[in-house]
């Protein structure tokens, strides 16, 4: 028996029921699988504890974020390939064990360059390995709900602080920052793996009943490979729409705790449970938007969603100072954009460039997510060093999101065909 018919067989054997019913175990197990990872969304509520332990700057305790998602990002490339050549349970078993390992070093920590080194380099690159298998599971297994599967499954990522940020602020109170890594290191390691051993890709050219594909204009004739996906204007629009999204939404979550206590003077419990509020609408803006991409268009999806962040910076710039609703309201709304750009854009390259490249495509695309968490976190961190707050760290954001806005609308363009190799 084939290699990919062994494994549905082992799928159907593992769950009891039919393929297109256990399909949605995958859908339950990559959720899980997100909750876990998206700690790393968490991380502003370690960083007035590291500001007080190590006396350092805010552009400084933004360094492990901001190098943790660059890793991400990096190792979502590099270990694309790794998913179709060796396929998604045994990619899932490395990362769960690099998170791990880069939570469990970070407690020995003893500046924020280690943390950085432990807590970025090496746990970012262990949730980019990762990051990959549940999305493409859900890929494969529902090519006739592709956005909706992908946003549900990522649904995951932004609800985990939802979960993880009360642990996480319980736990600095109850034993101290640096244990705090440890312990969640250590039970990170358990979940995880528990959660991916079950992992399987159907089999290849495996449809649900009674399904075909439809006839799309965002669809090409045939699936167009790495090098011929990067020889089309489409991707670099795409491409440069992902950065504009990632970069808007990062910014925001990086700041939203010391946003909260510092220029909406909220106490710090409050200002920690918005964190977990906010992380409800970046869950919401996954399915949200991966649902719009497969409804209309991944034009429409783009321009709703940066008409939103222009809509909430312009509230947080003019109105942001000490206005609880303004913070509540334009947090949810960035929050729920960057969540939405977590599923436009796997469900866009999907729907652009087809599906039988699909990992590889996408892992070039989530460069730009890489790119994007560079750049807000440390435009974020210097504007408040220079300015002395967080307020005109939206100017920026406004500017950019104009600029998507403008690239949706007019630039932006769906392939029709395959760019015919020289």
């Amino acid at each position: 028996m084939p290699g990919s018919q062994m494994e549905l067989a082992s799928a159907e054997r593992v769950f009891g029921i039919s393929p297109v019913r256990g399909r949605w175990t995958f859908i339950i197990l990559g959720l899980l699988t997100n909750i876990c990872m998206g700690a790393v969304y968490s991380f502003s509520v370690f960083k007035a504890p590291l500001v007080e332990l190590w006396g350092i700057s805010a552009t400084a305790s933004s360094l492990p974020f901001m190098i943790a998602l660059a890793f991400f990002s990096l190792f979502m490339a590099i270990s694309g390939p790794w998913i179709k050549r060796w396929g998604p349970r045994r990619v899932a078993i490395i990362g769960a064990v690099v998170v791990s390992l880069g939570w469990l070093l970070s407690s020995l920590s003893t500046n924020i360059w280690l943390l950085t080194l432990f807590y970025g380099a090496i746990s970012g690159a262990g949730v980019g390995i990762l990051y990959g298998c549940p999305m493409a599971l859900a890929a494969q297994w529902f090519p006739d709900r592709r956005g909706f599967a992908v946003g549900m499954t990522v649904l995951g990522f932004g609800i985990s602080p939802l979960l993880t940020a009360p642990l996480m602020s319980s736990l600095i109170e109850t034993i101290g920052v640096m244990p705090s890594f440890a312990v969640l290191g250590g039970v990170f390691l358990v979940v995880l793996l528990l959660l991916v051993l079950p992992y399987r890709m159907p089999r290849k050219g495996w449809r649900p009943p009674n399904w075909t594909p439809p006839v799309c204009n965002e669809r090409p004739h045939v699936d167009l490979d790495r090098p011929a996906m990067l020889r089309t204007g489409t991707f670099y629009a795409l491409w440069g729409m992902f950065v504009i999204g990632s970069l808007a939404g990062l910014m925001a979550i990086g700041i939203s705790k010391d946003f909260g206590t510092e220029v909406v003077r909220l106490k710090g419990a409050l200002a920690t449970s918005a964190v977990a509020v906010f992380a409800i609408f970046n869950g919401i803006g996954r399915p949200l938007f991966g649902w719009l991409t497969d409804r209309f268009s991944t034009r429409a999806a783009a321009a709703g969603s940066f008409a939103l962040i222009l809509i909430s910076s312009g509230i947080l710039f003019l109105w942001g100072e000490g206005n609880p609703v303004a913070y509540f309201i334009a947090f949810s709304l960035l929050w729920m954009n960057l969540g939405g750009w977590l599923a436009i854009a796997p469900a866009a390259t999907a729907k652009l460039f087809g599906s039988d490249h699909y990992v590889q495509n996408y892992a070039v695309v989530f460069s730009a997510y890489g790119f994007g968490a560079i750049l807000g976190s440390v435009l974020s961190g210097l504007i408040r060093d220079i300015a002395g707050s967080y307020l005109p760290v939206f100017l920026p954001a406004m500017g950019l999101a104009a600029l998507g806005l403008l690239v949706a609308l007019t630039a932006f363009r769906p392939v029709r065909s395959p760019t015919p190799r020289q």
